[in-house]
């Protein structure tokens, strides 16, 4: 049944994050149950995909009535995520889904804390 062909597509300011395996022992070499891993404020995960971001109104379309407002483009506010940025964010604020038997978490933007991206930060947006 897996059709090469399907895809996941992210809506809005959401992203699609793999999560990363959590730590199952402490620094000091104590194993951690799952539950205790469970009950952590935050969760990290690499970004596999992102949404096109929050949408707007055309700011044209203020002072018109509709039936004048010529038929124009969706414009968004850009995400601050990219893919294959490794991000920290609220585990509460996740969804877990399963994908074609992959585990994925969808994570509003509002809920990252931190992204940590490869590259030079002066010159990658």
């Amino acid at each position: 049944m897996d059709d090469p062909s399907k895809k996941l597509v992210v809506m809005g300011d959401r992203v699609l994050v793999t999560p990363e395996k959590g730590e199952e022992r402490t620094s000091v070499g104590l194993y951690l149950p799952p539950t205790a891993v469970d009950r952590q404020a935050v969760q990290s995960g690499r970004i596999t995909a992102v949404g096109p971001g929050t949408a707007m109104a055309d700011p044209t379309t203020l002072d018109e009535e509709p039936w004048r407002i010529p038929p124009s483009g969706t414009r968004f506010v850009p995400m601050q995520a990219k893919v294959d940025d490794f991000a920290i964010f609220f585990r509460k604020a996740a969804v877990e889904i399963t994908f074609e038997g992959s585990n994925y978490l969808v994570v509003p933007q509002a809920a990252i804390l931190v992204l940590i991206r490869s590259g030079d930060p002066l010159t990658d947006p």
